[in-house]
């Protein structure tokens, strides 16, 4: 079943959150974050690479090279000090903007 219109820009508003969730626990590669995320929730891998890009132009990532037994280096991504404290924020304000939603549902719990 294809996602609704809704759907898409859900997981489009969660998408930088979630890849800091994913990076603050360790440190990844593309490919993996995006397997991650798609396994998930349901998130395409096309949308991850920009994201990166632009998470490393904004600091929130750096990044390293390394070799890949089956294949060319991966880079790999981790937070940077901006990077957590973006995680802290998004997380807070995602928990506040979930309450809210789930208080406006009567889904509290």
């Amino acid at each position: 079943m294809a996602d609704s219109a809704n759907q898409i820009q859900l997981k489009k508003g969660a998408l930088e959150l979630c890849v800091l969730a994913l990076l603050a626990r360790r440190e990844s590669y593309a490919y993996e974050i995006a397997s991650t995320l798609a396994a998930g929730v349901g998130m395409g891998e096309g949308t991850i690479y920009p994201l990166m890009r632009r998470m490393q132009d904004d600091g929130l990532v750096d990044t390293r090279l390394a070799e890949s037994s089956s294949g060319p280096p991966r880079k790999y991504y981790r937070l940077t000090p901006a990077g957590r404290a973006a995680f802290t924020a998004q997380k807070r304000e995602w928990r506040t903007f979930a309450d809210a939603v789930n208080e406006l549902l009567g889904d509290t719990r």
